[in-house]
């Protein structure tokens, strides 16, 4: 199935910007254009991070691309783009980049709040963490 809405639901190893997502969903019609940035950071659960690798299952993008038109059909007033990132990041790089449009702001940041929790839920991708003190361990983003 697909949806003229969804203008991009795709995994991928390359860096991932927030300006471009947002382009895609910019119509003379959106009153709201709200973005989401995923950004790696230093810490977590009060242990220093310094980077963090990404890898998909093969049926990422298709899992990726059954959340967008998911939130599409909930949210029939919005158009959606949503990208995520597999590999090796750093502190301060963009993981996931989502953008939805509309022709008023609430539509907008339900869509997008929805977009993003779906995502984190549904699609198979896990990270490995690299913490400061040498260890590391591999996190499902599912759940």
């Amino acid at each position: 199935m697909t949806d003229p809405r969804v203008l991009s639901a795709r995994v991928t190893d390359s860096p991932l910007s927030i300006a471009a997502v947002s382009d895609l969903v910019h119509a003379a019609t959106a009153g709201a254009v709200v973005t989401f940035e995923g950004v790696v950071r230093d810490h977590d659960g009060g242990r220093g991070v310094t980077a963090l690798e990404y890898e998909a299952h093969p049926t990422a993008t298709d899992v990726l691309r059954e959340v967008a038109l998911d939130i599409a059909m909930r949210h029939p007033a919005v158009a959606l783009a949503v990208e995520h990132r597999t590999g090796a990041l750093a502190v301060g790089d963009v993981a996931l980049a989502a953008a939805v449009s509309s022709a008023h702001r609430a539509e907008a940041f339900a869509a997008c709040a929805e977009l993003v929790d779906e995502v984190k839920a549904r699609v198979p991708i896990w990270k490995k963490q690299d913490f400061v003190d040498g260890s590391s361990e591999w996190v499902a983003s599912l759940g």
